[in-house]
């Protein structure tokens, strides 16, 4: 998986960003506390420059900078032997001239921390090292250290400069710094990977070696060596034995170095792999004389190369490997299902399989690749033309690779979404066309042709008749397509009130009804019967017309034969319906100024409060009755971090359209204010200097509450509104203590921040004064009303969050119960209810972490476990997550101070945070291609839903939001 993100690089990344991005990868997988790459370069001959370094301190990368080619350190030896090479005890690295590691090497590190070191592959000009650092007592596996190769190799390839990197400026600067203070003492690094050297006397047969051979190559017999090459033959497997005898031969033959691998028996009957290395020796006349050469095990490689192999067999993509001649070398199951057994096709041409020649631009493109010497990818169809599939073809050094992914899928859904663009676009210029006839209709016939022409044609209908609201009446306005005398009948015959009929049906719900056959009308609505004689439609569509509230009649389209309208032609008509709707009230009944009011206010309330597992919310709004201006009231849900939801409710005093707008910015300022993540009491500070600025005559009233269900508490700070209910399990309600915190725009800040344990199952009632107080009920009254009504409420509320309970239709009973239900209503009111959720404990973790360079790694274990723990086991949101984890402990280790803490939350997102004692707010920068360091805020932006920092009392937080699977 690692390796398919490597290969989602996009190619023209520069240099330095291949490096670092394999290194992170790595450095993530093999869970390491930081890596390194070294190169040469520099103009100076057996000198290594670090050029890419992840998750190490300033302090600690400053030693490796500049290291000699041939010291003992990992990355010297790795880049010298072409070898891995591991370190149980890090020390420092061998001097170069004018320079002394040891000297710059920090106090403090833990005991214990390995290092491991893999060779990048080179041509002989550039040859360097990836070098990776373990937690005390870790040690990597086979695995992981073919992963590392792998990496190398990938970072190898990656490199588009054809010669050594030239060291950064910011690296020439630390040479030239010079040495620091050396603090502790060095210690010896470690040796190289076990060989037994050996000769073989070719007159006598005897075998000699410079050590016992049980030293080397574990359980093999001790006196094979006494018994000559014989005793060693008789131990090479019989299936490697042929070319081992052969290699042999051929080293002797042509007086030179030789090297082979086979199988040799144990003692136990299991066989052991191992490495031969020899050259051959001769005497002065040229005769060969005898054999030199180095014997190891190389089993572990064996094993890793059988791992790979398995991974291959069981990846979901298809794999072909193929050889210089285009031949199949291997292919996995999937590969197989598409080209045939491996069986049949092992062995053969590419082109000569049948489903290949199917795509016969495939063999130009894969010759054109390997000439290249670059990876291509491409779509190509299947066999059978109804299926699709990526190509993604990388030249390695034996041949070929071929990466087969099955996309069709895909392309089915990138086809239906050109269907859906272009049916978009077509509706899209329907509404366009019929918006710019409907607005430049005049009279009603106007209006009549203009959705003849643009609704009733496109959709196939045959006829259209146009009812206005006269009284209690549906009077006939103009028809199309219908004779006269049921234009006559129809005049008149249905009143608005009327639920029998179809069209007053329409206009009750508000929403268009659509009849798709006689039988299904007269089923519906039995006074039609005389209607459908006369007129003789089969199908109709009655779109209910109504501005601002009130209805002002209907538009029935109808149809020869029987029809069923789809989802979009309903969306259209919807859509349609206000339009036609505000052209026939083009005149006017409602004073201009109110319905701009109205229109300005609906607008700035929020169009839908959002779904959230911390809190279950409804609202509901009440403008002043028919006549008042419009006033200020408003409310607001807000999701904020860590999984706090802010409830917001508040009045601008007075009423109008300036009002309106006031309402609206306040509203804006509060949501801008809450992605600051400021305290309450701080954001009506500011909401306060922006009522001041508007005048002497401007007030408001704003209650801001901040629900957190980790602490399960509630912090709020009001300037000037009425104190909040809650209602608890029990039945029993209070109202909240509150701060005497005049109106906005009077007050004197600052205010104050109070704070409530809200209890599971409660529930949190926000109101504005217009709900409790009017001019037959002082608001103490009001307000012991409302808490009864809240105590019947709360009791007939299910004990568990998880069963149903309509909040909404709770809420509209409130509104219902508290507000007239005739007379004038003075004052806007607004209700807004809340049932918090709090986060069970065991959807919480948190952590201390050390302040070293082990947090990182650290971190990356705890946020493994823990989301195996919540069955959070996508493996690419583990990688994701600890890479985010990992780039924010090792910012806090490498520019802030402690303590450090973690926190993961499971709520409607997994939420990480990372705090610590800092101040700083880290911002995410643009860097260039010398830069050693930014790019982790960009990494952490990129990989999440959203990320940003919290100030708290002792320092900040840096948190991030990544999506839970759908089954998470």
């Amino acid at each position: 998986m690692r390796m398919r993100l490597l290969d989602a690089v996009h190619e023209d990344r520069r240099d330095v960003e291949v490096l670092l991005t394999a290194l992170q990868h790595a450095v993530a997988e093999v869970r390491g506390l930081g890596g390194m790459v070294h190169l040469p370069g520099g103009g100076m001959s057996g000198i290594l420059y670090l050029v890419a370094d992840s998750g190490l301190p300033e302090p600690m990368a400053r030693p490796w900078l500049i290291i000699p080619v041939r010291g003992t350190a990992p990355p010297s030896m790795a880049a010298r032997d072409d070898a891995l090479a591991w370190q149980p005890e890090l020390t420092p690295p061998d001097p170069v001239p004018g320079r002394d590691p040891a000297a710059l090497w920090p106090s403090g590190l833990p005991a214990g921390i390995g290092h491991l070191a893999v060779p990048l592959p080179g041509d002989g000009r550039r040859r360097g090292a990836l070098s990776v650092l373990f937690a005390p007592g870790d040690r990597p596996s086979a695995a992981e250290c073919a992963f590392l190769d792998e990496v190398a190799a990938w970072m190898s390839a990656g490199l588009r400069s054809s010669g050594t990197l030239n060291p950064s400026p910011t690296l020439v600067r630390a040479l030239e710094d010079g040495p620091g203070t050396r603090e502790e003492p060095r210690p010896d690094a470690a040796g190289g990977a076990p060989a037994l050297t050996y000769t073989w006397d070719l007159c006598t047969g005897a075998l000699t070696a410079d050590r016992p051979v049980e030293d080397v190559l574990t359980g093999i017999d001790p006196g094979v060596m006494s018994g000559g090459i014989e005793a060693w033959a008789a131990l090479i497997h019989p299936d490697d034995l042929p070319g081992a005898v052969a290699g042999f031969d051929t080293g002797i033959q042509l007086r030179g170095g030789f090297q082979n691998e086979y199988r040799i028996r144990r003692q136990d009957g299991t066989y052991l792999w191992i490495e031969a290395r020899a050259r051959t020796l001769t005497d002065d006349e040229g005769n060969p004389v005898m054999v030199a050469g180095t014997l190891r095990d190389s089993s572990e490689t064996h094993a890793a190369a059988e791992s790979v192999g398995r991974a291959l067999r069981h990846m979901s993509d298809g794999f072909v490997a193929l050889d210089a001649d285009w031949r199949i070398g291997f292919l996995n199951p999937a590969a197989e299902r598409l080209l045939g057994a491996a069986g049949e096709v092992a062995g053969a041409l590419l082109w000569n399989i049948p489903a290949v020649r199917a795509v016969p631009e495939l063999e130009h493109l894969c010759r054109a690749t390997a000439a290249e010497g670059r990876p291509a990818e491409f779509d190509v169809p299947g066999p059978e033309g109804t299926s699709w599939y990526h190509l993604r073809l990388v030249p390695v050094p034996e041949g070929l690779t071929l990466y087969i992914t099955d996309t069709t899928e895909r392309h089915l859904r990138e086809a239906e979404r050109v269907a859906a663009e272009r049916a978009a676009a077509e509706r899209a210029a329907l509404v366009q066309r019929v918006t710019r006839e409907l607005a430049e209709a005049v009279t009603a016939q106007d209006v009549m042709a203009a959705v003849a022409d643009g609704v009733t044609a496109p959709l196939g209908a045959t006829g259209l008749v146009m009812l206005g609201v006269a009284g209690d009446r549906l009077a006939v306005i103009g028809s199309q397509g219908h004779p006269d005398r049921f234009c006559r009948l129809l005049d008149g015959m249905w009143t608005v009130g009327d639920a029998t009929n179809p069209v007053a049906d329409a206009l009750r719900t508000r929403t268009p009804l659509c009849v798709s056959s006689p039988e299904e009308i007269v089923q519906r609505y039995p006074g039609t019967g005389t209607l459908l004689r006369e007129g003789g439609e089969q199908a109709w569509a009655i779109l209910p017309l109504a501005v601002s509230g009130r209805e002002i009649g209907a538009a029935v389209i109808s149809f020869d034969r029987p029809r069923t309208l789809d989802d979009d032609e309903r969306t259209l008509l919807t859509a349609l319906s206000g339009l036609i709707a505000q052209a026939l009230e083009r005149a006017g009944l409602y004073d201009e100024a109110t319905t701009r009011a109205r229109t300005l206010q609906r607008s700035l309330l929020p169009q839908a409060l959002p779904e959230l597992p911390e809190v279950t919310t409804a609202a509901r709004y009440q403008p002043a009755t028919h006549g008042a201006d419009v006033g200020g009231d408003w409310y607001d849900v807000i999701p904020l971090s860590a999984a706090r939801v802010a409830l917001v409710i508040g009045d601008v005093m007075g009423h109008g359209m300036a009002e309106a707008a006031t309402m609206g910015g306040l509203r804006t300022a509060v949501r801008t204010l809450s992605e600051l993540e400021l305290p309450p009491d701080e954001i009506l500070g500011h909401l306060n200097d922006i009522v001041g600025e508007l005048g002497t005559d401007a007030f408001a009233t704003c209650l801001y509450g901040v629900w957190d269900p980790v602490t399960r508490r509630l912090s709020y700070a009001s300037a000037g509104q009425p104190p909040p209910a809650v209602a608890h399990p029990d039945g029993t309600v209070a109202f909240l203590p509150m701060a005497p915190d005049p109106p906005l725009g009077v007050a004197a800040p600052p205010f104050e921040t109070l704070e409530t344990v809200l209890p599971e199952g409660s529930l949190l009632a926000l109101y504005s004064d217009g709900l409790v107080e009017s001019k037959d009920r002082d608001v103490t009254t009001g307000m012991n009303h409302l808490a009864a009504l809240l105590s019947r409420s709360v009791r007939s509320m299910p004990a568990s969050p998880a069963e149903p309970f309509d909040l909404d239709a709770l809420c509209a009973s409130l509104t219902s119960a508290l507000l007239p239900s005739h007379g004038a209503m003075v004052d806007d009111a607004a209700l807004l209810l809340a049932r918090p959720h709090p986060l069970d404990a065991r959807n919480i973790a948190e952590w201390p972490l050390p302040e070293d360079p082990m947090a990182a790694g650290q971190a990356r274990d705890l946020v493994r476990a823990q989301l195996t723990d919540w069955h959070l086991s996508d493996e690419d949101l583990l990688m994701t997550t600890e890479l985010v984890v990992s780039e924010l402990v090792g910012n806090v280790v490498r520019h802030a101070c402690g303590p450090i803490r973690l926190r993961m939350l499971r709520g409607r997102a997994l939420i990480c945070e990372v705090s610590d004692a800092s101040l700083t707010t880290p911002h995410i920068r643009h860097t260039s291609a010398t830069d050693e360091g930014g790019r982790g805020l960009q990494l952490v932006s990129a990989l999440c839903q959203r990320w940003g920092t919290r100030h708290t009392l002792t320092g900040k937080s840096i948190w991030t939001e990544q999506p839970l699977p759908a089954d998470g």
